[in-house]
C-alpha cells in the first residue's frame, strides 16, 4: 500500500495539470514527491526552503491572487510555526486555501519533539471557519485532498498520517461520521488513523462505533443519533492527537442529553524516550489492549 503522502503527491500532481488555478508551496519537505511537477508547472510549484513562515505567507499571497493555494510541510511547522500567518494571511484577509499536514503525533517518533504536533487540531480549532480532515486511509486521503481542492475558496486542514486503517471506509468533503456497528452499552467514536485499533479494542462490547475522517465541522446529529432512546448518553473520543480535542464539540452536541464523554488521545505529558509508532501508542494508551481497559472502565454497560 502506498502511503497517504505519496497519494497526496500524485494526486495533486495530476490535479495541477487540470486545474491551472490550482498551487503548490512547500519547505523543502515533500518537494522529491513534486519533482515531475515542478519540471511541467515551475511557476506552480514553489519551493520557498526551510522558511515555514513564508510558505504560509506565499499561500496566502497566491490566494489574495485568486489562486488555490495547497500549502505542505510537517504539522509542527505548518500549524505550530506559523500559526500567526495562518491567522492573518488566511483568516484576517478573508482567503481560503489547503493546508495538508504530516508527521502530526508521532508519526517519526526518531524526529523527537520538534516534529511532533498533536495540538494542531486544537490550535486551528482556534480560528473560525477550518474544515478539518483526519483521513485514516490513503484512499481517504486522496478523495477529501480532492474535494478540498474543489472547494471554491474554503479553508481545509487535511492531516496525513503515517498510521492507516486496513480497510477504507467512504468519506464525503462534507463530513459526516459513517457508524461501522451499534451496540446498546455505549458510543465509541474512532477517529481517523484509530479505527482500526477501536475496533480490536471494542470486539465483542455491546456497543456503537461511528467513524470520522472529518472533525471539523463536528458531526453532532450524528452522535445525537447514535444515543438517541436512552435515558442518558455515554460517548468515548479515540482521537489521535491531544485528548479531549473534540470533547466540547461532543458536549455541545449533546446539550440536551444527561451524558458524560470520556476523551481519549494524546497526553499533555511528553514521551521523552523516542520508540516506534506502535510504541508511542502504547505509551499514551491507544492501542488496543490500553483503550479495551479504558473503555470498558468507562462503559459499565458494554460489557
Amino acid at each position: 500500500m502506498d502511503t497517504m503522502r505519496d497519494r497526496f503527491a500524485a494526486t495533486v500532481s495530476g490535479l495541477l495539470d487540470t486545474d491551472p488555478r490550482l498551487a503548490v508551496v512547500l519547505a523543502d519537505i515533500g518537494v522529491a514527491g513534486f519533482a515531475e511537477a515542478r519540471r511541467a508547472h515551475p511557476d506552480r510549484v514553489i519551493n520557498v526552503g526551510i522558511r515555514e513562515q513564508l510558505l504560509v505567507g506565499t499561500g496566502g499571497g497566491l490566494a489574495l491572487a485568486g489562486m488555490r493555494p495547497v500549502v505542505h510541510t510537517f504539522a509542527s511547522f505548518l500549524v505550530e510555526r506559523a500559526f500567526e500567518q495562518i491567522k492573518l494571511d488566511f483568516g484576517h484577509q478573508g482567503t481560503g486555501g489547503v493546508l495538508v499536514s504530516a508527521a502530526g503525533s508521532y508519526d517519526w517518533p526518531a524526529g523527537g519533539y520538534t516534529h511532533m504536533a498533536p495540538g494542531d487540531v486544537a490550535l486551528l480549532d482556534t480560528l473560525d471557519g477550518w474544515t478539518q480532515h483526519v483521513p485514516g486511509h490513503p484512499d481517504e486521503a486522496e478523495a477529501l485532498l480532492r474535494h478540498a481542492v474543489g472547494a471554491g475558496d474554503a479553508k481545509v486542514y487535511v492531516r496525513l498520517s503515517a498510521q492507516v486503517n486496513t480497510v477504507p471506509r467512504p468519506v464525503a468533503g462534507d463530513g459526516g461520521f459513517l457508524v461501522e456497528r451499534q451496540g446498546r452499552g455505549g458510543v465509541v467514536v474512532a477517529v481517523g488513523p484509530m479505527l482500526d485499533n477501536v475496533l480490536a479494542a471494542v470486539e465483542g462490547l455491546d456497543v456503537t462505533v461511528l467513524y470520522a475522517a472529518t472533525v471539523r465541522p463536528f458531526d453532532g446529529a450524528a452522535l445525537r443519533a447514535a444515543v438517541a432512546g436512552g435515558d442518558r448518553a455515554d460517548v468515548v473520543l479515540v482521537e489521535p492527537y491531544l485528548a479531549g480535542t473534540s470533547t466540547a464539540a461532543a458536549n455541545d452536541a449533546l446539550n440536551a442529553v444527561p451524558h458524560r464523554v470520556l476523551g481519549l488521545g494524546v497526553r499533555r505529558g511528553e514521551l521523552r524516550r523516542y520508540g516506534s509508532i506502535e510504541e508511542h501508542l502504547a505509551g499514551q494508551g491507544l492501542d488496543p489492549r490500553s483503550l479495551r481497559e479504558r473503555i470498558t472502565g468507562f462503559l459499565p454497560g458494554a460489557h
